[in-house]
Order: structure tokens, then sequence, then C-alpha cells
């Protein structure tokens, strides 16, 4: 574990690196909107940096906003920013998140987040170790330290200290994502008493209901207060997703695509986090076959500018379902081509598209073209894996819907109903799990 040295302080008692009491004001507010996914926080400290670019922890979270989106044009501002903090007089606190930069340049997540985690340890209250860390474990998986991360930290914080409700949010969902969904809930909504404005702490609360099937407490919760999470929030679009979701799993499909429409896909977003939504809104759609227009066109071309990009095996699948509804073969092979590349290389996406990308981009790539046995072949080994590359348990609950669906249109009669029996018995009310029993009874399939 590393050690640190102490110097000047921040408000919440970190060490800190500044030129002036200004420029840690301006990296704060930087921070409380990264907190809440609200406003341009890459915009404040980059105009901050712009006054005196003499501030190792403001080059620090500017690389690492341009890193988190998965953004393949964001390694060139990082790795800049990398640079800049290097070359600057830094404290040890701030000479190991230069080091934890340096990793998430290099996609060495696993290594950032224990560098990351080394500096909670020590400094339980840097929020930013705590913010970035608990992406670094989601973006590779790691459930337990989603949640540990920031029980670690809790004692050290109350409610008087600025920034609580985001520790109180992040450590929501870390207790969601291990399964604690009654302690997930109170933590999440005791977030958003604190501060209405946490889209993180909205999210949290949103994936208990997903996970506990109870889609009609999820719109009810959205709808409780749709300015707070949504008005100049980034992450308003993931969180408009989650909504749909919930009217999905009721069957309400004109009001998915009316969200689709107005608020998912609805501005044309080219961020990848917005693709993400869009892509995995619109396959499940057509996992059930629901008439789609022109949809996929639109999607598929936000994607086309990163099919060769390689850099995260979750976004490759992603882009491989739009590629293929969307009929764009040289970009289907772009994305095959790309991870034959990553696979055998260094890096966590090399691990990750190893173990987990290949299987599914080819099962996606199968499922389009008809090869439901193919899809099936492709999906089974890996289901239990897929953590591995990222992703919360309800976006990767799009793998088995998919595997499902697959084994029910080549009439694996005995595989499908055996997924259908394992979602009832996490869900048992949904309407979507119980139409899923019905159609079982109903179809008749193949020995």
């Amino acid at each position: 574990m590393t050690h640190f040295t102490p110097t000047a302080r921040d408000h919440l008692n970190n060490p800190v690196t500044a030129p002036s009491r200004e420029l840690i004001e301006r990296y704060e507010q930087a921070i409380a909107e990264f907190q809440c996914y609200r406003g341009d926080p890459v915009t404040t400290i980059a105009e901050a940096l712009d006054q005196d670019s003499g501030f190792p922890m403001g080059h620090v979270l500017h690389g690492y906003l341009n890193l988190l989106g998965t953004e393949p044009a964001g390694f060139a501002v990082a790795r800049a920013n990398y640079e800049a903090a290097s070359a600057l007089p830094a404290n040890a606190r701030e000479r190991a998140h230069v080091r934890a930069l340096g990793y998430l340049i290099e996609s060495e997540w696993r290594a950032a987040g224990r560098v990351l985690e080394d500096i909670a340890i020590q400094y339980p209250r840097d929020v930013v170790a705590l913010q970035v860390g608990q992406l670094t474990d989601f973006f590779t998986g790691e459930a337990r330290m989603l949640r540990d991360r920031i029980a670690r930290a809790l004692p050290d914080w109350d409610e008087g200290m600025p920034g609580y409700h985001a520790v109180l949010g992040m450590h929501a969902f870390g207790l969601e994502e291990t399964g604690a969904y009654e302690r997930a809930e109170v933590a999440g909504r005791r977030a958003v008493e604190l501060e209405p404005g946490d889209a993180w702490a909205w999210h949290a609360v949103a994936h208990c209901m997903e996970m506990q099937g109870r889609p009609e407490d999820g719109i009810a919760w959205f709808r409780s207060d749709v300015d707070a999470w949504s008005r100049d929030n980034f992450f308003a679009v993931h969180n408009w997703w989650h909504l749909a979701l919930f009217h999905l799993e009721c069957g309400e499909i004109a009001a998915v695509l009316d969200l689709f429409d107005a608020r998912i896909y609805g501005a044309r977003s080219p961020l990848i986090l917005d693709l993400l939504d869009a892509s995995a809104l619109l396959w499940r759609l057509h996992l059930r076959n629901v008439p789609l227009g022109d949809r996929w066109q639109a999607v598929a071309d936000g994607w086309e500018p990163h099919a060769a990009a390689g850099n995260y095996a979750f976004n490759d699948m992603h882009a491989m379902m739009a590629f293929v509804c969307a009929g764009r073969p040289a970009a289907v092979q772009a994305v095959l081509e790309a991870q034959e590349r990553k696979a055998p290389g260094c890096g966590d996406n090399a691990d990750f598209t190893r173990e987990v990308g290949t299987s599914v981009t080819r099962g996606i790539l199968a499922f389009g073209s008809g090869d439901y046995a193919e899809t099936v072949r492709c999906l089974r080994p890996v289901r239990n894996l897929s953590h591995r590359f990222g992703g919360s348990h309800a976006q990767r609950d799009l793998l088995d819907l998919t595997l499902l669906e697959a084994a029910v249109r080549d009439g694996q009669r005995a595989l499908a109903r055996a997924l259908v029996a394992e979602r009832l018995d996490r869900k048992p009310h949904t309407p979507a799990n119980r139409a899923l029993l019905e159609r079982m009874d109903a179809r008749p399939l193949a020995a």
C-alpha cells in the first residue's frame, strides 16, 4: 500500500497542490458537477487549467473525464493531461492519481482501480478516488468492489460534508449490484433527499426496482420528479433508458418507442454512452419482433465512426447489434477484425475480448443471420462470465434475453423452459416474465 505525505488541504482535508485557492474551488465545482452528472465538468476544469496549468489534480480530473465515457478520441486528450501532470510538482496522493490515469490510458482498468483503492484507503474523503474507482469497478464487472470500495470510506463521512450524497448514492449502487436491494434503496432515496439532482442515486434506486421486478414502482419513481434527474444532466439518457425498460416490462410498447424517439435517441447523440442505450433498447424490441422502421439506421450511423475502435468489448457488442440490424456488413467485419487484433494483446480489454467479447459479438451476428443454434452455442458458455466485460446486471440481462429467444426460435424446448423458469424465480410477478411462461405453454416447440 502506498503512503503519502500531507501538504495543503482542500475542503475535505485532502492534501492538494494548487497555485491558488480559487483553482481548488473551481476543481471542487467540477467534482460537484461530476457527482450529479450535471452541467459540464469537463469545461469547468478545462477553464481552470486555462487560468493556470500548474495544477496537477486539474489535469488528472480532466483526463479521467475524457476516458470514462470510453470515447476513442478521449485517449489523446487524457494522454496530454497525463504528460502535463507528470511534469508538475505534486504530493504523493496526486502522484498516485497520475499513475492511475496512466493505467487508464493503457486500458489497464484493474491496475488503475487498485491504485485508486490505495488512495481511498489512506484518504477516504478523496471523492475523486472513490467515484473514478467505482467506475473502474463498473467497467471491469467487479461487483464486490462496487460496494466495498465505498463501504470502507463511509465511516469517515457524515451528512455535513460536501458530496456526502454522492458517497451514499455510490454505496447504494454497490449494494444493489451485490443483491442488498432493501439497503440499497434506503441509501439511494436518502441521497436523493440530500441532493435531488444526484442522477446516480436516482439510477441506483431504479436498479433496485428493476432487479426486484417492480416496473410500476420504477415508473412512479422516475415520474415523481423528472426535472430533478433529467434537467441539464448528461446521465439523463441512461435514466430515460431505465424508464423505458420499466414500460417494456409492462408491455407498453408505444411508450417505449415514444421514449426512444423523444428522449433516448431523438437528439442523435454521438456519445458512446448514449449509443449503448439506444442499441440496447432497440435490440430488446427486436427480440420481440417489434417493427422499428428506420431507427436502426440512425443508430448504426452513430456507431460507424467507432466500428474499428476495439477499445472496449462491451461497446463492440452494442455496435454489432446496430450493424447487424441495419444491414452494414462492412461495419460488422470492422468490429470482428478489431476484436481479432485486440484479443491476442495486453491490457484488460484484451482479456474482456478473449473471455467474453468475441463470443458475444459472434452470437449477436448469428442471431441477426437467423442461425439461432449458433447463437445458443456462442452465448451459453459465456452468460455466467459476462460480468467480466463490465456493465450492470440490468444491462447484461440482454444476453440472457437473446439466449432465451434463440433457444425458442431454434426449437430447443427444454433449454427455453429452463431459462424461463430461472427468470420467473427471480421476478415471478412481472408481466414480461408471465408472458414468457404463457408463450412456452402456448407455442409447440420441437423436442
